[in-house]
C-alpha cells in the first residue's frame, strides 16, 4: 500500500511558490528601471503567465508597483519599508569584517576600511598584516576626498556633478608633497581611477606609505565607503600595485555584494538625463 504524504507535497508547492516570488522581486530590485512582464518572465525563467500572475499580486500586496502608462513594474512602497528597515540594521563595519580578514591574508599587507561621512571619510576598521613591518591607521581620523587612495576610490565613484562640486567648493590641500592639489591633475586621476576600477596611492598621504583602494556601495548603489591594502613604499611596486588592485575590487565587490548593492552599471558614475 502506498501512503502519500499530502502535507510534504503541500509544503514542496509552497516552497515553490515562494522560490518564484522572490524571484520575481529580485528580477525587478536589480533592473535599473522598470520592467514589463516579458523580460521578468525571461529573467526569472518562469513562464510569462506564471509570472504575470505573482506579479499581479505583489501589486496587490503593494510590494510593487504598476506603471500604467509604460505598462511596466518597479518596487512599490512595501518593498521600501523592507528596505528601510533592513538598512537601518545594517553594519558595513561588520559586513565587511571577513573580507578584510581574507584580504590581509591574500596580500600580507594591512587592510582598512573607510566610510563616506558628507565630503570626508573615516578609518572604521582595520586588520593589521601579520608582517614584523606593517602600516597601521588610526581610526576614527577623518581625511579629505583627494588625498589617499581610499579617499579618491570614493570621489572618483560618485556622480560627475558631486566629483565637481567637491572640486569647486573644496580647497585642495596637500597633505605631503605627493598629494593632488591641482584641479586638472584631480580629474585626470579619477578619469584612471574610473578605467581601472581601483585608485593607488604613493606618498599622498603619509609620506613612506602607499596604498590601493576600491569604493563600496550600498543596497541602492550609494557610495559608502571604501576598501585599501596598504604598506611601506617598499613592499609597493607598478606590477604589484596591479595585482593588488585586481584584488582589492574584488573584495570591494564582495562587500558591496552582501551589502545588498544593486547599480546600473551601465550608467554608472554618470548624472541620470
Amino acid at each position: 500500500m502506498t501512503v502519500i504524504d499530502d502535507t510534504e507535497e503541500h509544503n514542496s508547492r509552497s516552497r515553490s511558490g515562494i522560490a518564484r516570488a522572490l524571484a520575481v522581486i529580485d528580477a525587478v530590485a536589480r533592473a535599473p528601471h522598470a520592467q514589463g512582464v516579458s523580460v521578468i518572465a525571461r529573467e526569472t525563467e518562469l513562464p510569462k503567465a506564471v509570472a504575470h500572475r505573482i506579479l499581479r499580486e505583489l501589486v496587490a500586496g503593494n510590494f510593487l508597483a504598476f506603471e500604467e502608462d509604460t505598462k511596466a513594474y518597479r518596487l512599490g512602497p512595501g518593498a521600501l519599508t523592507i528596505g528601510l528597515a533592513a538598512m537601518r540594521e545594517l553594519d558595513i563595519a561588520t559586513v565587511a569584517h571577513r573580507h578584510l580578514v581574507a584580504l590581509s591574508e591574500r596580500t600580507g599587507q594591512t587592510t582598512t576600511l573607510s566610510l563616506r561621512q558628507g565630503w570626508s571619510r573615516v578609518y572604521v576598521d582595520q586588520v593589521l598584516s601579520r608582517q614584523e613591518i606593517r602600516m597601521s591607521v588610526a581610526l576614527g581620523t577623518s581625511h579629505p576626498l583627494h588625498a589617499g587612495s581610499s579617499s579618491k576610490a570614493i570621489l572618483a565613484a560618485l556622480p560627475d556633478s558631486e566629483v565637481e562640486d567637491y572640486i569647486d567648493h573644496h580647497r585642495l590641500d596637500s597633505v605631503t608633497d605627493a598629494t593632488i592639489t591641482s584641479a586638472a591633475t584631480l580629474r585626470e586621476e579619477i578619469a584612471v581611477i574610473r578605467a581601472t576600477g581601483y585608485a593607488v596611492s604613493v606618498g599622498e598621504r603619509q609620506v613612506e606609505a602607499a596604498s590601493v583602494a576600491a569604493a563600496l556601495h550600498g543596497p541602492i548603489g550609494q557610495v559608502v565607503g571604501s576598501v585599501s591594502v596598504c604598506g611601506t613604499k617598499a613592499m609597493f611596486s607598478e606590477a604589484s600595485s596591479s595585482q593588488l588592485g585586481e584584488w582589492v575590487t574584488s573584495a570591494a565587490d564582495n562587500i558591496s555584494a552582501d551589502l545588498g548593492s544593486v547599480r546600473d552599471t551601465a550608467g554608472e558614475r554618470k548624472d541620470a538625463p
